[in-house]
């Protein structure tokens, strides 16, 4: 026992007083939490970083914890969205330098967000146990803050891990909150408390391993869907051109010729390159094929606005019927901020489809025959409120993407995985196509069933299956979660400004 805390007692010292041993291993730790999501998929190290990372932030300086908040932000953003980089330099024109300087400069600007957290960790008395309650805080904020941006948040590695039981009741949010509470009991293990720590990590991940494989909150219907994801594998240089128009149709309509007859094929974000009023005989003959097979046809088109701009939709054709304005849009991607000071610097500021408006936030559920379904384009399904508010009770999740923007690349392996854990929160089947990857079918439980290989056109063919009941999350979402901590958070504040007063 003399040892370990000789060990402890050490370690603090050298780490207090050399601050760059610190600021090192908060910025290590934040480089290495990335190394939990997909395509790595180590979940351990997602809660091994966040030890780390408070071993970095035991110190009494407020000046060294706000720089490591900071350091953890920017080691797991430098990593973790290094795929942004792709998009600038290759598709959006930018020279490698230029793209370096774009993706240094993001990482740098967002990483400030992480002083919210900071502002918090510093008042409450307490900071340790606080800490689970200010990682949720945390990412609650930045699901929302400009637009928000919610990736890597720790829930995510939980989808293969014993705690994905708690995944339908509390979802990611809640599932940080687990990760950060692991990380403080095991940072809290000393001899002394050893007992204490292992039985409530025990309780903690043997309830998470209990439920996966005992409660079931959603049953499965005796009603089965045949569906065909179709991946066209457009290449994005060549999409937008006016004269790939009849090339780009006429590849998916080759892939689609056997597959007449299937209860719902789903096409790609985008499929169709013209605008949805100029693709009236087209849409008219797609629709009939379906109606004569008993096809639901699901594709991504453009659309115009009277007034002018364009819309990001889908619909649904045949034996189905639906139309669906993207709602949530990617910033530079859809829409350039501070157009009037950005757009004609560089060709990533005028990218192709980058003059797209919101679609209202409240829509009618597209239908394919009388199944009702929760449609998502692209980045929208990285927002769990997003995905669970779309529908009341829908019977099958349908997103449809273009990756292609990102290469091969971390950025759809990690949109993939975003996906899932939205079918497992949920608790429906998923039916995900994409323009070159990863296309694929999901079950209730967030786990793949089928899937494409990337950068390869096909067809992916199965049957998905219609789910019944709905799980806590998809009742109540995030703010079991959310309100606790930020109470608990707000009661130590106040508790440390009563015991402050003289």
């Amino acid at each position: 026992m003399h040892t370990i805390d000789s060990f402890f007692g050490n370690a603090k010292h050298i780490r207090d007083s050399r601050p760059i041993v610190g600021h090192s291993l908060a910025l290590l730790s934040g480089a290495l939490f990335p190394l939990a999501f997909s395509p790595f998929d180590i979940w351990w190290m997602g809660i091994a970083s966040l030890v780390i990372f408070l071993f970095s932030l035991d110190v009494d300086s407020k000046r060294a914890v706000a720089i490591r908040y900071y350091l953890f932000s920017v080691g797991m953003y430098g990593i973790g969205v290094s795929w942004i980089f792709v998009s600038i330099n290759v598709y959006g024109g930018a020279s490698y330098f230029l793209a370096g300087i774009l993706i240094t400069f993001f990482v740098l600007s967002y990483s400030l967000t992480s002083l919210v957290a900071v502002a918090m960790h510093i008042n409450v008395s307490n900071w340790l146990i606080a800490f689970p309650a200010i990682w949720v805080m945390l990412e609650w904020f930045r699901s929302w803050f400009l637009t928000g941006f919610p990736w890597l948040f720790a829930g995510y590695i939980h989808l293969d891990s014993p705690l994905s039981g708690f995944i339908a009741m509390l979802g990611v949010l809640g599932l940080g909150l687990l990760t950060a509470l692991t990380a403080v009991l095991l940072y809290s293990l000393r001899p002394e408390r050893w007992v204490v720590s292992f039985l409530a990590l025990g309780v903690l991940w043997g309830g998470g391993a209990f439920l996966a494989a005992k409660v079931s909150w959603v049953q499965p219907t005796d009603q089965t869907v045949s569906v065909s994801a179709v991946q066209g594998n457009i290449d994005q240089h060549t999409k937008w051109l006016r004269k790939s128009v009849g090339t780009i149709l006429n590849t998916y309509l080759g892939l689609t010729e056997s597959e007449w007859g299937r209860d719902i094929i789903v096409w790609p974000e985008a499929a169709i390159t013209v605008t949805k009023p100029d693709a009236g005989p087209i849409l008219d003959e797609l629709a009939r094929q379906g109606h004569q097979t008993g096809t639901t046809l699901i594709l991504g088109i453009p659309d115009r606005k009277e007034e002018g701009g364009y819309l990001n939709s889908a619909l649904a054709v045949g034996n189905g019927a639906g139309d669906y304005q993207k709602r949530r849009l990617v910033p530079f991607g859809e829409y350039v901020p501070l157009e009037e000071y950005l757009r004609g610097l560089i060709t990533f500021f005028d990218l192709p489809m980058s003059r797209n408006h919101s679609g209202p936030m409240s829509q009618d559920p597209l239908l394919a025959g009388l199944l009702s379904l929760s449609l998502s384009i692209c980045y929208e399904v990285v927002y769990p409120e997003l995905v669970r508010e779309t529908v009341e009770e829908p019977d099958l999740f349908v997103t449809i993407s273009n990756d292609t923007w990102f290469g091969n690349s971390l950025g759809p392996k990690q949109h993939l995985q975003m996906a899932r854990m939205r079918a497992a929160e949920n608790g429906r089947w998923m039916i995900r196509s994409t323009n070159n990857g990863i296309t694929a079918l999901i079950d209730h439980q967030g786990t793949v069933q089928a899937q494409l290989p990337s950068f390869k056109a096909g067809v992916l063919r199965g049957e998905v299956r219609v789910m019944q009941g709905a799980t806590p999350y998809h009742r109540f979402g995030h703010w079991p979660v959310v309100i606790p901590c930020l109470f608990f958070v707000l009661v130590l504040l106040v508790k440390r400004r009563i015991l402050q007063r003289p």
